[in-house]
Order: structure tokens, then sequence, then C-alpha cells
């Protein structure tokens, strides 16, 4: 027997005798579909599609129309190519984002990272990139958390695309305060000079994918891709899996 006719043997065992569930409610699932969630909680996932800010990929209240620049990236020109995110920060979404970020459910964590790497995004090609970079954690949050959630997630998306992926390179080297509650202007101040690389031979040149969990003002993003820009990269683009 070949050991990929066992493996799909096994694997059709397991979810007989234990069938995927909602990472939402709970809900035990007929089948391991394309999202790991019951059409009750999967109803309440708003994708972010267009129109949306071509640069900053803010999604617009208006249902038609055309990508256009928002107020804040026609101000201020973002150091990413372009930001992109799976969905809005609410509903299914936002909950399993908590009980993966805050609850330490890493399985749910790489059960969205698989929703995250088989989506596809307006403008942005995944497998296009050749480099995946998550962003860091300061040593001290890592210890505390157990995990990166951004690294999990990116860890999804390099293996479905066989990109390669650095999480030694982007440091971060300041313990700054939660960004919760902060306004637009403290995030910026909060995270200015957080971040640094450590070596720039390895990302000279490269088009680089910058993962994150949730996009909120963009602080952390363009903080990272700045450094990163600075350095020798020859392109960032930023792909969360929320944007709140």
């Amino acid at each position: 027997m070949m050991i990929c006719e066992a493996k799909e043997i096994v694997s059709g065992l397991a979810d007989i005798l234990f069938p995927p569930e909602c990472r939402a409610c709970g809900t035990a699932l007929i089948a391991d579909g394309e999202h790991p969630f019951c059409p009750e909680c999967l109803s309440t996932i708003n994708f972010v599609a267009s129109p949306l800010c071509s640069s900053c990929g803010l999604p617009f209240t208006e249902t038609d129309g055309v990508n256009h620049l928002c107020e804040e990236c026609i101000l201020s020109t973002p150091p990413f190519s372009m930001a992109r995110a799976l969905g809005k920060y609410e509903g299914a979404l936002l909950d399993t984002i908590h009980l993966f970020k805050y609850n330490g459910k890493v399985s749910i964590g790489e059960a969205l990272g698989r929703m995250m790497a088989k989506a596809c995004y307006d403008s942005l090609a995944t497998g296009d990139y050749s480099l995946i970079i998550p962003v860091p954690l300061h040593p001290k949050k890592l210890r505390e958390r157990g995990f990166n959630q951004s690294l999990i997630l990116a860890r999804q998306i390099s293996k479905r695309f066989s990109v390669p992926i650095d999480f030694i390179t982007l440091r971060r080297v300041i313990h700054t305060e939660s960004q919760v509650g902060l306004s637009r202007q403290k995030r910026a101040v909060n995270v200015r000079g957080a971040f640094e690389v450590t070596d720039q031979t390895g990302i000279e040149n490269k088009k680089i994918l910058l993962i994150d969990d949730v996009y909120t003002t963009g602080s952390t993003a363009r903080e990272c891709s700045k450094i990163l820009m600075k350095n020798g990269a020859k392109e960032v683009a930023v792909l969360t899996l929320a944007r709140a």
C-alpha cells in the first residue's frame, strides 16, 4: 500500500471518529471544506472586496465603484506597495482570532492561516513574492504568549506557495505598550523605532510579503515596511488576516 493512500485512509477514519468542528462555535462540520466554519458562522464573515483603497486596502462603504486611494494614503504614501486583508475584523473572524491569539488555540491559527493562503486578493498574488516575513514580537511578549501569531499564519502561506520564510532578520527591539485602545497618532508614536533588521543581506532586492494578524491603523505595517525598504528590500506588500 502506498504511503499517500495510507495517509488518506487514516485521515478519513479520523474525520469519522472525530468530525471536524466549526472553529467559531464548535458545531460539527459535515466535511472539512474550504472554510473551517459552519454556514451560520461563515455568513458573519465579511470578506474584503472592491471597492477598496488601492494602497492600504481599506474597504469603502459603497458597494460599487472602482479602487482608489483613501484620504490617508493621499496625504501620506505608505512605504509598502499595497496592503490586503482576508476579511473585516468582526463576526466569527474576530471571535476565532481572539481564541487563537489570547487563548492559545494554535490549531485555530493554523486553520485561519490555511484560509488566508487559499484566498484570492485584489491585485496581490501571494506566490509572486520571494520571501515571507511575519511581524515579530518582542522577546518578552513572545515568552508571555508562547508563540508568535503572525508566524503561525505565515507558515501556512509559506507551505502552500513554497516561498521561504524568514522570522529572524526583522526583530522587535523595543517592548511597547499594547496598541489596543490607542489613537491612530499614539499607535504611530508607540511603534516608532521598535523594529530593526539584523542582517540586510538576506532581504536585499527581495520582494517581501509581510504577514500580520490584524491591520488596524497600519502603524505597525508602515514601521516594519519602512525599515525593510531602508535596508534594501525591493518591495514590501502586507497581508493580514483581518482589517479593523
